[in-house]
């Protein structure tokens, strides 16, 4: 996993070059926003358990046959390993967003996941469900103006959402 300044610097060495204005301006406005980022991480972080469960219980009322005898929760056991799942892609979710970068995302969490999540008979439109289900959460929950830095967020919140979008689309 690369963070933005290891990325950037990685790609202009292995060409030869020096970094470019352009490069350099949107790192710099990277850090510009670093409070911003601290704050959407540190808020989905600290509501994490609310998100994960929240989501899972929006899907299980959506979806009761998950959670009926014979469906892919029902069980604590199955149920608590839904719910670990979920807490694992939350988790991946914030440590992208700290970076800046889905890479960390990609290689740790989604790689394989939709295989295995197949082998084991997980039906990964559900999963996916609950994704969206989180991403919802997390982004309303980051979204909220009071207590945070202050400035426009859109590109952040823009930014959130598509690394659980990747992960949705990941296990469908």
């Amino acid at each position: 996993m690369f963070d933005a300044f290891t990325r950037v610097v990685s790609q202009a060495d292995s060409r030869g070059e020096f970094l470019s204005g352009e490069q350099l301006d949107a790192l710099s406005a990277m850090v510009a926003d670093g409070n911003k980022r601290l704050d959407v991480v540190n808020r989905i972080t600290s509501n994490s358990a609310a998100i994960v469960t929240d989501a899972a219980r929006a899907l299980f009322a959506e979806q009761p046959q998950l959670v009926q005898p014979g469906g892919n929760a029902y069980t604590n056991r199955r149920m608590a390993a839904c719910l670990r799942d979920m807490e694992i892609i939350l988790r991946y979710v914030s440590y992208a967003t700290l970076a800046g970068d889905a890479s960390v995302l990609e290689d740790r969490c989604l790689n394989g996941l939709r295989e295995t999540y197949q082998a084991l008979g997980v039906p990964g439109a559900s999963v996916a469900a609950g994704v969206a289900k989180m991403k919802d959460a997390a982004v309303k929950i980051a979204n909220d103006p009071n207590g945070i830095t202050q400035g426009d967020c859109s590109q952040l919140m823009s930014e959130v959402a598509s690394y659980f979008d990747r992960a949705a689309a990941a296990v469908a």
